[in-house]
């Protein structure tokens, strides 16, 4: 239809305007915000910033570490401080590339240097064709280095999740390029990961290479997140969000684990409920339905890297709260019913020192926590686990994983309440 019929232009399949977001992209998980949104982190952007500031002046940079829970702000501080140094260093005529290589999805060392490669093949003018496939990990470096000598005196790489990676041998790489001849640039290194045991992992003659220091993220608390979605406010047209959502998306993240990054997620969810709900404003329910829905996610996202073992303990954990009247239990109770579990679900138990490593892990992500006990002269002290999180969303977040969706369902375990004597025989023939 024309104009000069004066007739609407456009599909009318697709509303012209979003009735619950005007700028979404600022609830995106890699949305880098400008300074003024950064909230809480004043003192780890300027301890990020004191590592690798020395490239800034044309000086050697550290590397650096950074270790935290999900959503604590690494990935967010160390690409503001990473764009900023940049941006510094080119002022005083220092040509510094700064690149960012997700290893989860980049998981291997082939992965990363390709990635490595190609990002700085398009921030320059480099003219050599990078193959996609078919070439050696080694090929892939010479590409780095080329690139680096022909356009750069610096570059700053971001490995996040590092922990993802199936060796660590690019650290080593990265860190002796100038020292091995390879390139005559500085290289800075951040590495991101939320498992504190990561550096136990290196091997020694890499540890030793990389020299790295290592900063700690602390959860957001209430009055920062609160902060946090207030700046995200006008991701939404105006009037959209009810009177203490806000507030209580904030409250809800604060309560669970500190997570920004959920916190943001609910809001986002909350949104898109409304949109679907065709509901002109985004009320409380929907942000407690959205907390339902992101924490089921939360738990998958911890679970993903983790071995099938340690959401088996989890499950077992889960299904004895859901099925008892207790909301701690031992090492060793845990233990008891994740055999059962494993029998279930058809996998070889390991041993219950083995299982105390996996909830370890587990304390660490913020999934549960971990409490010694005085016990009585006679029992001596033992650790205590309880759940942070509701169990019903674990049970689902597990049983998401193809080889583990033979275990009992939340009904299953919700339907053995009440009958708790005959719980442990019901659970062991539930496939």
């Amino acid at each position: 239809m024309s104009d000069e019929e004066g007739e609407e232009v456009g599909d009318p399949l697709f509303a012209d305007q979003d009735p619950i977001f005007a700028r979404k992209e600022l609830l995106h998980v890699g949305h880098v915000p400008e300074e003024n949104r950064i909230v809480g982190r004043d003192e780890e952007i300027q301890s990020v910033a004191d590592e690798i500031g020395a490239i800034v002046r044309g000086d050697p940079p550290n590397n650096v570490m950074i270790y935290g829970k999900t959503g604590t702000g690494k990935s967010l501080v160390s690409r503001h401080v990473a764009s900023r140094a940049q941006n510094a260093a080119e002022a005083n005529g220092i040509a510094c590339g700064v690149v960012y290589v997700d290893c989860s999805e980049a998981d291997t060392e082939t992965r990363a240097t390709r990635q490595l490669a190609m990002e700085l093949k398009r921030a320059t003018e480099y003219d050599r064709e990078i193959p996609t496939r078919g070439v050696g990990t080694m090929e892939y470096y010479r590409h780095v280095w080329r690139i680096l000598d022909d356009h750069y005196d610096a570059l700053v790489v971001i490995l996040d999740e590092i922990d993802k990676l199936t060796n660590s041998n690019i650290l080593m790489q990265l860190s002796r390029a100038r020292e091995a001849n390879k390139t005559e640039s500085y290289i800075g290194v951040v590495g991101i990961s939320n498992k504190i045991q990561y550096r136990e992992s290196l091997d020694e003659r890499i540890d030793s290479s990389f020299g790295h220091r290592e900063l700690f993220f602390h959860p957001y608390d209430a009055d920062q997140l609160r902060e946090i979605m207030r700046n995200r406010e006008d991701a939404f047209q105006r009037g959209v969000l009810a009177s203490g959502t806000i507030q209580l998306c904030a409250a809800l993240a604060a309560k669970k684990h500190g997570d920004a990054r959920k916190a943001i997620d609910i809001l986002k969810e909350a949104g898109e409920l409304a949109r679907r709900n065709d509901d002109a404003t985004v009320t409380k329910e929907h942000i407690r339905q959205a907390q339902d829905i992101a924490e089921i996610n939360r738990v998958e996202e911890l679970t993903s890297g983790g071995t099938i073992h340690a959401k088996l303990a989890l499950y077992a954990l889960s299904s004895l709260v859901i099925v008892g009247d207790e909301g701690t239990y031992s090492t060793r109770q845990i233990y008891e019913r994740y055999e059962q579990m494993c029998d279930v679900a058809g996998f070889e138990p390991v041993t219950e020192n083995g299982l105390y490593k996996q909830l370890k892990e587990q304390a660490f992500l913020g999934v549960i926590e971990s409490n010694k006990t005085g016990g009585g002269r006679s029992q001596g002290s033992y650790l205590l686990h309880r759940l942070v999180t509701d169990p019903r969303h674990i049970v689902k977040a597990v049983r998401r994983d193809a080889s583990l969706d033979d275990l009992p369902t939340v009904e299953d375990l919700s339907s053995m309440e009440g009958n708790r004597n005959g719980s442990q025989s019901t659970l062991g023939t539930s496939r």
